[in-house]
C-alpha cells in the first residue's frame, strides 16, 4: 500500500515516536500489518499518533534481557510504520493497519510523561529500506515457493497459489515473513536480515528446520 507521505531517505523520519511492544508480530517495509487496539495506554497512544505523523514504532520485547512485567526489555532494532487505515469499532477498541517504512534502531527511551513508551530512533543503518524492491533479482524465488510448498503440505494449509505467484519479490518473501508462524527470536532474525535476499535465505532455513524437527518429532512417536 502506498502512503501519502512517502519517506525517501532516514533522514525524511521524524526520529521521535511511541514504541507498540508485541512478541512474535513482525512489520517490514512496505508490508501491512492489521492492529486490533484495546489497551487504554495504547488508545491513547493512537490517539497522539493521529493528532502528528501518524507513526508508531513496531518492537519486540526480548525475553532474554533484565526488565519488568509493565517495562520489558526491548529488542535494539524494529520498524517504524505509518497508520493507513483506522476504523473505529463501537465499543472503545481501534482497527487500524500499520504500512511498513524503514527499520530503525532505538537510540534511547524518552521519558516523555506517556503511558506508553517513546524513543529517540536511528534510521541510518537501513538506507536500503527506502528503495522499493532493492535487491529483488538476487532471491531464490524458487527456493522460496519450495519451501513453502513443503510446509503447506505438512502443516495442511491452504495456499493462494495464483496471489503468490503473481507477487513480487519483495511483497513475497516480508509478506510471508511477516505471516509465518514461528516464535520471537525468529522473527527478530527475519527482521535484521540485512537485506532482501538475506531474508528470504533466513525463511528458508527456519522453516526446513521446522520441518526436519517435525519430522524428528513423527519418528520419535512411531
Amino acid at each position: 500500500m502506498s502512503i501519502n507521505s512517502p519517506y525517501h531517505g532516514p533522514t525524511e523520519v521524524p526520529a521521535i515516536f511511541p514504541l507498540f511492544p508485541l512478541s512474535g508480530v513482525l512489520l517490514l517495509p512496505r508490508g501491512q500489518l492489521p492492529l486490533n487496539i484495546f489497551e487504554p495506554r495504547y488508545l491513547a497512544m493512537v490517539d497522539d499518533a493521529l493528532k502528528g505523523n501518524r507513526i508508531i514504532g513496531m518492537i519486540q520485547p526480548d525475553p532474554d534481557a533484565p526488565g519488568t512485567a509493565q517495562a520489558p526489555a526491548l529488542f535494539p532494532i524494529g520498524c517504524a510504520g505509518r497508520i493507513t487505515q483506522i476504523a473505529e469499532t463501537g465499543d472503545g477498541r481501534y482497527l487500524l493497519t500499520l504500512t511498513g517504512i524503514a527499520r530503525f534502531r532505538i537510540t534511547d527511551e524518552i521519558a516523555a510523561g506517556t503511558a506508553y513508551r517513546q524513543c529517540h530512533a536511528d534510521f541510518s543503518s537501513f538506507a536500503v529500506d527506502f528503495t522499493p524492491r532493492a535487491g529483488e533479482e538476487q532471491v531464490d524465488r524458487t527456493g522460496v515457493l519450495r519451501t513453502l510448498s513443503e510446509f503447506a503440505e505438512v502443516n495442511d494449509l491452504q495456499i493462494d497459489w495464483k496471489s503468490i505467484n503473481d507477487a513480487p519479490n519483495e511483497a513475497l518473501v516480508n509478506a510471508l515473513s511477516m505471516m509465518s508462524p514461528f516464535g520471537a527470536k525468529e522473527k527478530q532474525a527475519l527482521l535484521e536480515a540485512p537485506d532482501l535476499k538475506a531474508r528470504a535465505d533466513v525463511l528458508v532455513a527456519i522453516t526446513e528446520r521446522e520441518l526436519a524437527r517435525g519430522n524428528r518429532e513423527t519418528t520419535l512417536l512411531q
